[in-house]
């Protein structure tokens, strides 16, 4: 597709698609935010933004997936969480003024916008509805935070991993095939759970001999919901 073919999405209509946090601007807001706005597109493997970097502005997800992670000193990846439509990234160290504290990179092609920094700043300041709103999601973030060092600190990697895979069907549901829609890399779910990737290919063949899973290549499919949840312990 040519890029004249291609339609620079509106805010007004993203964000109440999607339920995004520019659904609580106000209409000259959302005028200001169309104007101000660089509409981008990335591939997969691109990298939208690095640990350590000063960034001028955030990112709303358009479409595709993005994961955002931190590198450790033995250059092993932590994904710390998966950004889809609607979602924004990079917005907390727009509002600390503090050094990129995550990388971001696309795992599937996406469209996404990047809006200034001066954008996010003023409408916190002239629009209390949307602070709140920053604010809770901020909030939120801490709290899934908080929840993965417990499972970290508390959890086997069996018990991550069952974890793990029920939250990506709530999260991105499943094809018509009743395959995960996000397709990852063994080594991107040892990421996730925090692991070795062998340790997820042990698993992953243990979930498939105990009829918990179908695999296909990357691709995934939750045959046993129950048994996940009980390996799980989610709901202990």
């Amino acid at each position: 597709m040519k890029q004249q073919d291609i339609q620079v999405p509106l805010c007004e209509r993203c964000s109440l698609e999607s339920g995004s946090i520019f659904k609580h601007l106000k209409p000259d807001e959302i005028d200001l935010l169309n104007y101000e706005k660089d509409f981008r597109q990335y591939k997969r493997g691109d990298i939208l933004y690095q640990e350590g970097n000063r960034i001028s502005g955030f990112f709303c997800i358009n479409s595709g997936i993005i994961k955002v992670f931190k590198t450790g000193l033995d250059g092993k990846e932590q994904i710390i969480r998966f950004a889809k439509k609607g979602d924004i990234i990079a917005y907390r160290s727009v509002l600390s003024n503090e050094l990129a504290c995550t990388s971001a990179k696309v795992i599937e092609d996406c469209q996404v916008c990047f809006i200034p920094s001066e954008i996010l700043i003023s409408f916190i300041k002239t629009n209390s509805s949307y602070a709140l709103e920053l604010l809770k999601l901020a909030c939120h973030e801490l709290g899934e935070a908080n929840s993965f060092i417990t499972d970290i600190a508390q959890k086997t990697v069996r018990e991550r991993l069952a974890e793990i895979l029920l939250l990506l069907v709530n999260e991105f549901g499943v094809d018509d095939q009743q395959f995960l829609q996000i397709s990852l890399t063994r080594e991107e779910l040892a990421n996730i759970v925090g692991t070795a990737t062998e340790s997820v290919i042990r698993l992953l063949s243990e979930f498939k001999s105990d009829k918990l899973v179908e695999l296909n290549g990357r691709k995934i499919k939750l045959l046993n919901k129950k048994g996940l949840e009980k390996i799980s312990n989610v709901f202990n």
